[in-house]
């Protein structure tokens, strides 16, 4: 998989443990453009590869601005990320992705939770831009904890940002801030996993159409991770071998070990990095980024996370 060659131009500490880190490409390549809402990954010093969403303007071409929370319980990725890169270090790092794209609306509403708010910046820079209706609400713990506060308040379009700090009891009411659907707005959602399913519980009750409730996950929901794990075995298509999958152990491991390149990311089921097509056998979807029909259809399959419900999963490779 190619990647890009990028220095660190700039390292800012943004809020209490969340730092920004803007890349330019080195010597004079241009970076590819994007969307509002994309990620890349980025190989970190120590080996991890880790997605952060782009936050600064799509239309702010020749750097990529990302923000990393560094997690309390973190797998390597954050802390490397915070301990280990500096200014002026070269970082490999892939093309942008998009996930998370805006769909087109006359109304669309941005709500964050915590480092949630990177791709929603890019977001409210891209609806400003277009002159389009919006609003970003911004839920964080504390004012030091909220990260690009002071540049979301010195915004063209900080009229239209809204803040929520769970240390004053601020917190979002969204039966009040959504109510009754309407067929031509659109909302965009992300932060930690918890406040995302919050909020889909919400707006589910109120009758919003799941067409037009749009979220990405940054971890998943540690229940998505726990469960049985029984054994399993996986059939290659084009061999006919099978190779058991044992209780505790991930498929993409197993496929690994066994030479298949699985390429991987988040690990958690998140990205959508590792998903391959399944065909025959019924999955035990434990993803986060499969849609709910994608997974009734039982023909995909993200082996860093889910099992089988079946005793075979039989895969196209």
């Amino acid at each position: 998989m190619s990647t890009i060659e990028v220095r660190v131009e700039k390292r800012v500490v943004e809020a209490d443990d969340i730092v920004s880190l803007e890349l330019r490409a080195v010597s004079d390549a241009t970076l590819p453009p994007f969307l509002a809402g994309a990620h890349i990954d980025v190989h970190l010093p120590n080996g991890l590869v880790r997605q952060y969403s782009l936050c600064n303007a799509s239309a702010d071409s020749g750097r990529y601005v990302i923000a990393v929370l560094r997690e309390p319980n973190s797998r390597g990725g954050s802390a490397a990320a915070h301990e280990a890169v500096a200014v002026g270090d070269i970082l490999q790092i892939s093309s942008p992705k998009n996930h998370f794209p805006l769909s087109a609306a006359t109304r669309s509403v941005l709500i964050a939770g915590g480092i949630g708010v990177t791709p929603l910046i890019s977001m409210a820079w891209a609806l400003h831009a277009s002159g389009e209706d919006f609003e970003l609400h911004y839920c964080a713990r504390s004012k030091s904890r909220t990260a690009f506060r002071e540049q979301l308040l010195a915004s063209p379009f900080s009229r239209r940002v809204e803040f929520y700090f769970d240390d004053q009891g601020d917190s979002i009411r969204i039966n009040e801030l959504l109510g009754e659907p309407e067929p031509e707005t659109h909302i965009y959602v992300c932060g930690p996993a918890g406040f995302i399913e919050f909020v889909r519980r919400s707006v589910k009750q109120l009758g919003w159409a799941d067409s037009h409730v749009h979220f990405e996950f940054f971890a998943a929901p540690q229940c998505a991770m726990e469960g049985d794990s029984l054994p399993f075995e996986i059939e290659i298509v084009s061999t006919g071998a099978r190779l058991a999958v044992p209780e505790g152990r991930s498929a993409a491991d197993v496929l690994y070990e066994n030479g298949f390149e699985i390429p991987l990311s988040c690990e958690q089921g998140v990205c959508g990095t590792c998903v391959m097509r399944v065909m025959n056998g019924i999955p035990d979807h434990r993803d986060m980024f499969l849609s709910d029909e994608e997974k009734s259809r039982n023909d995909k399959f993200m082996p860093c996370c889910s099992r089988a419900l079946s005793r075979v999963l039989v895969l196209d490779l």
